[in-house]
């Protein structure tokens, strides 16, 4: 049986089941991909009957799907932030660290957090990269106490290469084998103003000589993450996303009737590109008023990124999309799939190189044709999945362009639309994702040191 404090599942027997600790990153107040596929590998690798305990780091996990983590959170981000910024706190008692780590408070502390600024982390980016030499090193001594004595896993995975510090005291401590999933934070760290960008470069250099094996969403992300952290492309093994199909995955029968729709799904902000989206929309609607589609948005908003959903209103507001341009919010998961199965097309133009693309996934699960941009993850996705098209990156004229062919085409969409659903439910299921993983699990453990 898991040690996992979510809700109790009914296991098949497994003969040699690993212990297996799983730190995840959680990211404060809002949805995100990262927690999401942790937690649904996590749940996938459980209900195969491994014994699993999803541990929270930083802040407690917020997931859409039920929730398999551990309630305890370590290495939480007032106590890292406290240590790095308050020497006075360094010795602070045990009992007022773990009430800071208590998770009431930690979603206290970041419920209207938002997204983070890379440029005012620095310093404490490059502290928790250096482990046990730097000044979270306290925070790091009780988890890897925590895991020898409790846990006593088998592996461990990190969730991202941003908890490398990490990696040599918990291979030390627990005498395993570390895997670390790659998923994106590079995005982070090219934010970092010098000397800290590089030093932090440095030193995921050097952890990552003791990380057993790297996991990876898809090749794209692999090959960019050997280069970057000099590491050995064989060492990097693409497990792609998983999703748990259900009910509420079920393919649409057919496109919801009425006025055509072009969702977006993800965090509301400059990065993921929804400017690009409603300017498109705003070039479609001028030269083809005959046109009828509306353009829909949902996906976390944070308050530093009310303004520029502001903005985008009133851009619309003075154009020929007025009236046909709306944000749904954030949405739980059965709302999730309902709002994808009410669109005609799916587009997240985001304007950086996309490492994951998970709701793009999401909406071709249940049918829905993706038009990307032709960047990151996304040509491949679409080349694997042969469930949409692709635009030019960070260009509205040319995703105004294939968005206009799509809508005018729906033979096209009906082919996209089939072979999406297919292909999801072929090749990324969460079972499939669990037993890729599993079979990296199984291999470094068979090689750990005695």
């Amino acid at each position: 049986m898991s040690r996992s404090s979510g809700s109790v599942l009914s296991v098949p027997s497994v003969v040699n089941p690993l212990r297996i600790a799983y730190l995840a990153a959680g990211a404060g107040g809002m949805y995100c991909g990262s927690c999401l596929h942790d937690n649904t590998l996590a749940a996938a690798l459980i209900e195969a009957g491994e014994d699993v305990t999803l541990i929270p780091t930083y802040t407690p996990l917020r997931t859409d799907e039920p929730n398999v983590a551990r309630g305890r959170v370590f290495f939480g981000g007032v106590n890292a932030y406290l240590l790095q910024d308050a020497v006075w706190f360094r010795r602070a008692p045990k009992w007022l660290r773990r009430l800071l780590d208590s998770s009431a408070l930690l979603r206290l502390a970041t419920r209207n957090a938002g997204s983070v600024d890379p440029k005012k982390l620095g310093p404490m980016t490059v502290s928790t990269l250096r482990g046990a030499a730097g000044n979270q090193a306290s925070q790091i001594k009780e988890l890897t106490d925590w895991l020898s004595a409790e846990l006593k896993p088998d592996v461990v995975h990190l969730s991202n290469s941003m908890l490398l510090g990490m990696a040599a005291p918990i291979a030390t401590a627990c005498g395993c084998p570390v895997v670390c999933n790659l998923s994106g934070e590079d995005l982070f760290l090219e934010q970092l103003d010098e000397p800290h960008h590089d030093e932090a470069r440095a030193l995921l250099r050097e952890h990552a000589d003791g990380v057993a094996a790297f996991t990876a969403l898809n090749g794209y992300y692999a090959d960019h993450m050997a280069e970057y952290l000099g590491v050995e492309r064989d060492r990097i093994h693409v497990v792609p996303h998983g999703l748990k199909l259900d009910a509420e995955t079920t393919p649409r029968e057919a496109e919801a009737e009425g006025v055509p729709i072009i969702g977006y799904l993800a965090r509301v902000c400059g990065d993921k590109g929804l400017h690009v989206l409603v300017e498109a929309g705003r070039l479609l609607a001028e030269r083809r008023p005959d046109l009828e589609f509306e353009i829909h948005s949902a996906g976390y908003l944070g308050a530093a990124d009310c303004g520029y959903l502001i903005d985008l209103h009133r851009q619309v507001d003075q154009s020929h999309l007025a009236g046909r341009f709306h944000y749904r919010g954030e949405l739980s998961r059965t709302a999730k799939f309902d709002f994808l199965r009410s669109l005609t097309l799916f587009a997240t133009p985001t304007i950086y190189a996309e490492a994951k693309g998970l709701p793009a996934l999401e909406a071709m699960a249940v049918g829905v044709p993706a038009v990307l941009p032709d960047h990151g993850s996304f040509p491949e996705m679409i080349a694997d999945t042969g469930g949409g098209i692709l635009h030019e990156p960070a260009d509205a004229e040319s995703l105004a362009s294939r968005l206009e062919r799509l809508l005018a085409d729906a033979e096209t969409r009906q082919r996209l639309s089939t072979a999406a659903a297919a292909a999801i439910r072929d090749r990324y299921s969460a079972a499939q994702m669990a037993e890729a993983t599993l079979a990296v699990y199984r291999a470094v453990a068979e090689v750990r040191p005695t």
